[in-house]
């Protein structure tokens, strides 16, 4: 029963930080950066967003949320404190 859960966890993980290496590159088509610059802020943009998935998984389990609830939760979460 455990190994379901967690594989359907990653498997939400995995998907926003795959939204997250989108949202990343295109911050950085918009800044105009290339070569160096980019990769650069591509790793500190990919840290940051796994920071703030932690955080906002951390927050979801405060409310005691499940199912898709967590993951529109964390979806939200993840999406407004990277738009800070």
């Amino acid at each position: 029963m455990r190994k379901p859960l967690l594989l359907a966890a990653l498997a939400l993980f995995s998907a926003n930080l795959a939204l997250a290496d989108a949202a990343c590159d295109a911050k950085a088509a918009e800044k105009k950066l290339a070569g160096a610059a980019k990769q650069s802020f591509l790793k500190k943009c990919e840290k940051d967003t796994a920071a703030a998935q932690k955080t906002c998984d951390a927050k979801a389990a405060e409310k005691k949320l499940a199912g898709a609830a967590k993951q529109s939760f964390a979806k939200k979460c993840v999406k407004d404190s990277m738009a800070k």
